[in-house]
């Protein structure tokens, strides 16, 4: 290597070692596609809204009777979107009686906070970086 291009590299490390990198750690092969197969699952806007109107709800769970009539879907279409969020790990399902109850999962939430979040940055509320709350 010549030393120009030694020297580019040592001022572009001064430069760019000023700042702390945007991840604590490199994903795996392994946690990359685990991680995509839940990114994936909320990729669906219905889905999305899905877990994020169970989050929500009083309690920490919703009844699927509550969820359907916020949605213009018929209901084997709601149960498909839940299914692939239970497939996914973030829902749990209580059967009570004829209704199921849904519950997310925390842990796997936390883990998908901890990649999105930089190693020393304090996560700011959803309302902070734009994004809306979504109410039932």
């Amino acid at each position: 290597m010549s030393k120009y291009k030694e020297r580019v590299l040592e001022q572009l490390a001064e430069v760019v070692g000023c700042c702390s990198p945007l991840a604590r750690e490199p994903l795996s092969g392994p946690q990359a596609v685990e991680l995509s197969r839940v990114f994936k699952a909320m990729g669906d806007p219905v889905r999305l809204r899905l877990l994020s109107l169970i989050a929500s709800h009083a309690g920490g769970e919703a009844c699927v009777c509550d969820l359907t009539d916020v949605f213009d879907l018929t209901g084997p279409t709601i149960s498909h979107h839940l299914k692939v969020l239970r497939e996914a790990g973030l829902i749990t399902g209580q059967r009570r009686g004829t209704w199921i109850y849904y519950r997310v999962q925390p842990e796997l939430l936390a883990r998908l906070s901890d990649v999105l979040v930089s190693g020393d940055a304090e996560t700011p509320a959803p309302a902070a970086v734009g994004l809306p709350v979504v109410s039932a």
